[in-house]
């Protein structure tokens, strides 16, 4: 066999198992997030499979939807109601983050989400527009199978569309963080204790969010805290964990959703979800922005005085950037114009 027929068949392998690796990842977050179901025990406010499918798609490419289809259809054909609307459910769910995928890709989005423009695209493009098409596909399939009345579907559509919308504001960036995540080094005692600190605080906050009491404006001071000492990769999980006690609560009719129907519910929940997830989002990438700017600052003030301080002392060697020292281009291209001579002699 030759080498370049081994490398094909590497190659397959390895993307039979990133599909294999979707759907499963797909499956088992789709369960969790039926747990919180809120109407005929497949729609959720929170569906955190979208998130897991456009992260897919962003970290893997293309190749690996039918891993979405396949973990879209082993969920759904065991709600029914009939095969067709399984298919046409199937279709929506994996198309709606392709479509996500596409948009994103058209607009030079960058995975690493170190930039405001890559958060706003996230938030309308991913999330907002590209969740469109599994809402409505879905809502119709329930529809034609005669399973939803005139007057659930506009409430049916809204609760699947914004529950496809915040699985990829809230789970989507937590994905995204991790496959650039790292051990941080010389990392003082101090800064882990400040980590654990935030951990149990929203932890904290979390049980008072799904308690009796309305306080669920205590999780905005941590995203604030969250984003100025962590950048996103504090704001992400914090904003997932404060969107996942606000479900429970939602769910359960507890707290500030006790007494309500359905939709303001909904309301309710959807408005606290989307703000937490805008405000982990953006001001994450704004901070993180900013102190890649402050380095950026520092390291030409740090340039320009040790050119200060060269000039001073008359020695008019050129400063090469980092990286590059006397035996760099620079040296090179100077023994090739002076063959014999040493460069930054005359």
């Amino acid at each position: 066999m030759s080498v370049a027929r081994r490398e094909q068949l590497r190659r397959g392998g390895m993307t039979v198992l990133e599909i294999c690796a979707v759907a499963a990842l797909y499956l088992g977050s789709a369960k969790l997030g039926l747990l919180q179901q809120l109407v005929r025990g497949q729609v959720t406010p929170l569906w955190p499979p979208s998130g897991i499918a456009l992260a897919s798609l962003l970290l893997r490419g293309p190749r690996v939807w039918p891993g979405i289809a396949l973990g879209a259809f082993l969920v759904n054909v065991s709600l029914g109601p009939s095969l067709p609307a399984v298919l046409a459910i199937t279709a929506g769910n994996t198309l709606a983050p392709l479509c996500s995928y596409a948009l994103l890709r058209r607009t030079g989005f960058r995975a690493e989400l170190d930039r405001l423009w890559d958060a706003l695209a996230l938030i309308f493009l991913g999330a907002f527009t590209g969740m469109l098409v599994s809402a409505t596909t879905g809502s119709g399939a329930l529809a034609l199978a005669g399973v939803l009345s005139t007057a659930d579907f506009w409430p049916t559509w809204s609760v699947w569309w914004t529950g496809d919308a915040m699985g990829v504001l809230v789970v989507t960036p937590v994905l995204l963080v991790l496959r650039s995540a790292r051990l941080p080094r010389g990392v003082p005692p101090s800064r882990w204790g400040e980590a654990l600190l935030l951990l149990a605080a929203t932890i904290g906050v979390g049980f008072l969010e799904a308690g009796n009491t309305p306080l669920l404006f205590l999780g905005f001071p941590l995203l604030i805290w969250a984003a100025f000492r962590f950048q996103l990769a504090g704001t992400a999980p914090c904003a997932l964990a404060v969107s996942t006690f606000a479900i429970v609560a939602a769910t359960e009719r507890s707290g500030p959703f006790a007494g309500h129907d359905l939709l303001t519910d909904m309301i309710a929940l959807q408005a606290f979800n989307g703000s937490t997830a805008l405000t982990a989002l953006l001001l994450g990438t704004v901070v993180g922005e900013r102190n890649q700017a402050q380095r950026e600052i520092a390291r030409a003030c740090g340039q320009l005085a040790e050119m200060a301080a060269k000039i001073a002392t008359g020695d008019h060697r050129p400063t090469f950037p980092d990286g590059e020292g006397e035996d760099g281009e620079g040296a090179k291209d100077a023994k090739e114009a002076h063959p014999g001579r040493a460069p930054g002699r005359a």
